[in-house]
Order: structure tokens, then sequence, then C-alpha cells
């Protein structure tokens, strides 16, 4: 439950002997020196920088679908690749692999 008035008369969510010296922006309670920490130039509490460090666990079944993915794609595109290169060389005359070819040219 949050409390309402000013800094000086509020006392900390977990010291209730304790007078509180910040509020979090993260979840609106009040709280002593030892329990907030400055994280990127902002006081939050033990439980919101946990929140806020650690990655949601949406996100880290995102990464193994996406990693199969690339790996398919990249699949795909190195088949492709290799199979109209090997088109190409099947589609060029056979004298030029036998070498008869460049004879014509050399009389």
């Amino acid at each position: 439950m949050m409390q309402s008035g000013s800094l000086s008369k509020q006392r900390c969510f977990f010291h209730w002997q304790r007078e509180a010296v910040a509020r979090c922006p993260e979840c609106g309670r009040y709280y002593c020196r030892e329990c907030v920490t400055e994280h990127h130039d902002r006081l939050l509490c033990a439980s919101c920088i946990a929140r806020v460090v650690t990655p949601s666990a949406s996100k880290k079944s995102i990464q193994p679908i996406s990693l199969l993915l690339q790996c398919l794609i990249g699949f795909i595109v190195l088949w492709a690749v290799f199979y109209y290169s090997a088109q190409i060389l099947l589609a060029i005359p056979s004298p030029v692999h036998e070498g008869t070819t460049w004879k014509d040219f050399v009389k």
C-alpha cells in the first residue's frame, strides 16, 4: 500500500523504524539508504533493479527460433548459389570442356 505525504514523514517499506530517503520511481514505494541503489542515474529498489536487469522469459524463447530460422535461410541461399552455379556450368557446350574449341583459334 502506498503512503502519501512528504518524503520527510515517510518510513522505509522494509524497515519501518527508519526514515525514508528516496522513492523508487518504478514501484513508487519509499526506502531507506540501505534499500536503494543507483542504477543508470536513478535510485531503484532491489526488486525493481532485478526486474530491469534480467531479460524476460519471452525474449529467451525467441532466440532459438530466430537462430534456427537464420540457419535455414542460410542453407537455402547456399543451396541456391551452388545449384544455379552448376546449371550455368552445365549450359556451357562440351567442346569448351574438352579443349577442342581452343585448337580452332590456334590454327
